[in-house]
């Protein structure tokens, strides 16, 4: 059984794509300290927890925490390792999808987690890990995220009023550690971008990994760059104006394409 387990379930727009890229780049040299699963290993799980913060429904709950156990049922031994399991999915969806306000399915899905994982590695520490930002910061890039992988036609402003509780991340953070009866750790954005890891660092430090590993490591490329204003305004300007979504797709990933973007 793993010797840590470190639950890390977002949120959106914090630095966990670049965290993930990270984690990715050194698996090879962690190995014998950290195991890790990534989004593509649980794509199911994700569609599950995505589903749960839409209907907040028992059934999609139970969906969730069904294939969260078959995760971990089909892990290998890994005495003396930590096992992370991250993605910002786990959380639900990024608010701002229609009448989705705010992670409030969040506490209950980890509680849930955390029970689970109690349950089948009894003694084992297990610990929740979360990557912050602050509030005007994180609206205004969930804000362009949506426009650029939505329909989102909203003005920024009009945006800001109507979501701006969705970025109190750290109200949903002491709701989790109300719920989830574990140790709960943050660091935001702006704190994490300038250590020698960025955003993956402060996860790190819960593995107790060697000093003379750590400092061979190295940065993942970093991931999900904003674009320039002139970009992002044409994304804007397409889903007001090409009503086939085919259309509006192929003409959004041109312009995501000119640009450098993914």
């Amino acid at each position: 059984m793993p010797r840590r387990i470190i639950l890390h379930t977002g949120f959106h727009k914090t630095g966990t794509t670049s965290l993930t890229a990270t984690l990715r780049a050194n698996r090879p040299a962690l190995k014998p300290y950290v195991a890790m699963r990534l989004p593509p290993q649980m794509r199911e799980l994700i569609s599950a927890t995505r589903g749960y913060s839409t209907w907040r429904d028992p059934l999609t709950l139970i969906k969730a925490e069904i294939r969260f156990r078959a995760l971990l049922d089909g892990l290998p031994s890994m005495p003396r390792r930590t096992l992370i399991i991250t993605s910002e999915e786990l959380g639900g969806h990024l608010p701002g999808r229609g009448d989705l306000k705010d992670y409030g399915a969040m506490p209950e899905i980890l509680y849930q987690f955390w029970s689970i994982a109690r349950e089948k590695f009894s003694g084992v520490d297990i610990q929740v890990y979360l990557s912050t930002r602050g509030q005007r910061d994180w609206l205004e890039s969930a804000y362009w995220q949506h426009v650029k992988s939505s329909s989102m036609t909203l003005d920024l402003d009009v945006y800001l009023e109507r979501y701006h509780e969705s970025g109190n991340l750290g109200y949903i953070v002491d709701q989790i550690a109300r719920r989830v009866p574990c140790p709960v750790h943050c660091t935001a954005l702006e704190e994490s971008r300038l250590r020698p890891l960025g955003p993956a660092d402060p996860l790190l430090d819960l593995c107790d990994i060697p000093d003379a590993l750590r400092h061979t490591l190295i940065p993942g490329a970093a991931q999900n760059i904003r674009p320039d204003p002139q970009t992002l305004m044409a994304l804007l300007d397409v889903n007001r104006t090409v009503k086939d979504q085919a259309e509006r797709v192929a003409t959004k990933n041109a312009i995501m394409a000119k640009a450098g973007m993914k």
